[in-house]
């Protein structure tokens, strides 16, 4: 299993499943997260935390932890 915090930057990844429960997985999906979703990764923080990706034609930063229960392909 693979999730968004392992791609590098330049990829494009689509999203395979959305890990977590209730409101976490709700905000994502509001976000355009979803099942079968492009998304590009543009840059990382000096730290790593936050992602900048590309989603549905939007930029959106997302922690490390919320990267961590994207799954990806």
């Amino acid at each position: 299993m693979k999730t968004l915090r392992q791609a590098k930057i330049g990829d494009k990844v689509k999203v395979v499943r959305l890990h977590g429960e209730g409101v976490v997985k709700r905000r994502m999906m509001d976000m355009g997260i979803t099942k079968g979703a492009e998304v590009r990764i543009r840059k990382t923080a000096p730290l790593g935390d936050p992602v900048e990706v590309t989603v549905r034609g939007y930029e959106l930063s997302l922690r490390k932890a919320d990267a961590e229960m994207i799954e990806i392909e």
